[in-house]
């Protein structure tokens, strides 16, 4: 120890002799500055985050994909296009089509890596999706009749699966149900919006993702929340990206 401050003694002298006082005075405070805005920022780092998701997600502007309304949140769709390279899924199962948006984001991941549809499944057809990587659904996505077709679309293939229809607690436990027993070792089911009730937006609003993704993984082993997929701080689905594990 007495060798080290020995050490920085004769490199601060060092420093001093060569840069001057002032020179030196000046990196003391900007290395001290950046200490204190490193400790304050991990002091109310949380809080922080929140306020820019919150600031975000009340302001969030019309955005497209090619041209037609998706309502991802671009850190998560970078996520996304990440799995969608390291899984290489032979379908992406996506609930709640609405305008089609992130259908056709999915099957431009797709085109990219050079395999794959994209099944989409909506209780009404709000669009007409012309592409011949998207397979569009209308009906319940926890139908037996629906969750029948895709089970035999996607026999003995690897998927990835995005749940975003219903937000109830009730209906996504249900999808979890029905669409994590297609998810191989090492895949994702993505639980979109865990961000409201509350999460940290749209207080009061009902139990919905969140608390269903909590139930889900005090149940099951073979899953667990891949927190790195959150790397980016801002994701509407904290929590939400379950990969498959056993």
């Amino acid at each position: 120890m007495l060798s080290y401050f020995g050490y920085l003694a004769k490199r601060t002298v060092r420093i001093i002799k060569e840069d001057g006082i002032i020179a030196y005075l000046r990196k003391v405070f900007a290395l001290s500055s950046s200490f204190m805005a490193k400790w304050r920022l991990s002091i109310n780092g949380d809080k922080v985050r929140d306020d820019f998701f919150k600031l975000y997600y009340l302001s969030k502007k019309d955005q497209r994909w090619l041209g037609v309304h998706a309502e991802k949140c671009p850190t998560d769709a970078w996520v996304y296009q990440e799995l969608i390279f390291k899984t290489k899924p032979d379908f992406v199962i996506e609930t709640g089509t609405c305008e089609g948006g992130g259908s056709l984001f999915f099957a431009s991941m797709l085109d990219l890596v050079g395999k794959g549809k994209v099944i989409t499944i909506d209780l009404q057809k709000h669009c007409s999706l012309n592409n011949p990587k998207i397979i569009q659904l209308t009906g319940s996505s926890v139908s037996e009749e629906i969750s029948g077709q895709i089970e035999k679309l996607v026999e003995g293939k690897t998927v990835l699966v995005s749940l975003d229809s219903n937000h109830t607690k009730e209906h996504v436990l249900k999808e979890l149900d029905i669409y994590s027993k297609l998810v191989q070792i090492g895949g994702y089911i993505v639980v979109e919006d865990t961000c409201v009730n509350g999460h940290p937006v749209m207080p009061g609003r009902g139990e919905g993702p969140y608390e269903a993704v909590q139930e889900f993984l005090s149940k099951r082993k073979d899953f667990v929340a891949d927190k790195e997929c959150e790397k980016f701080l801002l994701s509407y689905n904290n929590g939400g990206f379950l990969k498959r594990v056993k």
